[in-house]
């Protein structure tokens, strides 16, 4: 959790910003700690997922056993790339610095690449129709409102 997630929401964004704050209006400033907390919240609660319900971890070299479907993951299917990219977020409006706002969004573009192109293939080919059904029910990047009981 600490090397992809944590160069990618803080590594990156301090070699940016050296997390030197801008000026800005401080409600927005107020508005980004809570996101950039809600996010590191989201990415804790879903990488514990990982780790108890799937028997494994989102890295490549240690994938889960079992398709991890509880939870956030009830909500979308992608909690941690969308926590990341909140985290990103966050520091930008916290920052006052709209470089972050830039590299959140090029971050997101990627982290959406990888989802589609590999990550989504390897669980059909991993799970076949468990994970069709799930990817069918629940979105990939905007939460569902009601959790998916599937």
């Amino acid at each position: 959790m600490a090397l992809a997630p944590g160069t990618v929401a803080g590594v990156v964004p301090w070699w940016l910003t050296g997390w030197q704050a801008g000026h800005w209006w401080l409600p927005v400033r107020l508005l980004g700690a809570v996101v950039l907390f809600a996010g590191a919240v989201v990415l804790v609660h879903a990488f514990t997922r990982f780790v108890v319900e799937g028997l494994g971890t989102p890295a490549p070299i240690a994938p889960t056993e079992h398709l991890v479907v509880g939870g956030l993951y009830r909500h979308v299917r992608n909690p941690m790339y969308v926590a990341v990219t909140a985290s990103i977020g966050g520091q930008a409006l916290l920052l006052g610095r709209p470089v972050l706002l830039v590299y959140g969004l090029l971050t997101a573009m990627v982290m959406w690449a990888f989802a589609r192109w590999y990550e989504e293939p390897r669980l059909f080919h991993t799970f076949g129709a468990e994970y069709e059904t799930y990817r069918r029910a629940v979105p990939g990047w905007w939460p569902r409102l009601s959790p998916w009981q599937g």
